[in-house]
């Protein structure tokens, strides 16, 4: 059973992100991500599982290690594996919120190997999870939610990424009324915010990579909500690509089934920065101490787990 390697796999994210953590404020993404790659992939060596990564680095020839097909692991269980070892590597250079180690977990065959492009990409909590869509507006979405929820559009807080190319988004957005909460990286952490109580963020909208789509999605499987998506093609030679590899629904919905092909996934993530939902690495004469949050949507659970290392 999956949620039996849970807290091995904790251990995985949390040396990701200590490692990543000595080069918080330091001003050097790469030197971050790259300390957060290494980590990763070395805890895994520890972990009883048979692990295939779907979603990792880059392919073989662009990535020397967590490279999508890699096989990792101490043996064991059959799995496919999606990871970001560091995800918001700006985030930690300059010592900014929500950085997060991150991965996520199924049964072999069901994690979707997500081609490396972008996704227009929509997530809510629970309450609204039936009545948004990829293929409604942001105006019509915004009022649905806000209903849902029993709050007045002008209530209702959106994430969304800062990039130029949102800027009919953004404006749309509050043309309808919304609030918005504009993030520089991280929409992993954006759009699982909207199903987790305290981050203030109600509606996840636009878009981002499509890999971190597949995490995103296994979190909201976990914590319940709806997250949907449509491949976003920068260029005709991408898309081809795509349909090489056998990518499902090329141009259509990407519905939480065709992302996360399973009701056993498992998603964690270990804060390397302080943010809304995990708390950053914390280092001291002492030791060091992590935060991390484990969903289980087989057991429907959510652990926030806090480790000490002493010295």
């Amino acid at each position: 059973m999956l949620n039996t390697q849970i807290m091995e796999m904790l251990a995985v994210t949390e040396a990701a992100a200590l490692a990543a953590g000595r080069w918080t404020g330091k001003g050097d993404k790469h030197a971050a991500d790259d300390a957060a790659v290494e980590a990763m992939r070395s805890a895994f060596n520890h972990v009883p599982i048979s692990g295939t990564v779907v979603i990792g680095e880059g392919e073989r020839d662009e990535a020397p290690m967590l490279f999508i097909g890699e096989e990792v692991g101490a043996g064991g269980e059959e799995i496919d594996i999606a990871v970001d070892p560091l995800e918001g590597t700006n985030l930690t250079a300059f010592g900014q919120a929500n950085s997060l180690a991150v991965l996520a977990f199924g049964p072999k065959g069901t994690l979707l190997h997500a081609p490396d492009t972008y996704m227009d990409k929509i997530a809510v909590g629970p309450k609204a999870a039936d009545i948004v869509h990829i293929d409604a507006s942001p105006t019509e979405n915004i009022k649905n939610v806000a209903k849902a929820l029993g709050k007045d559009p002008s209530d209702l807080m959106v994430c969304i990424l800062d990039r130029s190319r949102h800027k009919d988004l953004i404006a749309e957005v509050r043309e309808a009324g919304a609030r918005i909460r504009l993030i520089t990286d991280g929409d992993v952490f954006g759009a699982a915010a909207t199903a987790i109580e305290g981050t203030g963020i109600d509606l996840y909208l636009g878009i981002g990579a499509a890999p971190e789509g597949v995490l995103a999605c296994t979190a909201m499987k976990c914590i319940g909500g709806c997250f949907m998506g449509r491949f976003a093609w920068r260029s005709d030679e991408e898309k081809a690509r795509a349909v090489e590899m056998g990518t499902p629904n090329i141009d259509g919905v990407l519905t939480m089934d065709t992302l996360v092909n399973t009701d056993e996934a498992v998603f964690i993530a270990t804060g390397v920065t302080d943010g809304e939902m995990l708390r950053g690495v914390k280092c001291s004469a002492e030791g060091t101490r992590t935060h991390t949050v484990a969903m289980d949507s087989g057991s429907k659970t959510v652990r926030f787990v806090e480790t000490v290392q002493t010295l």
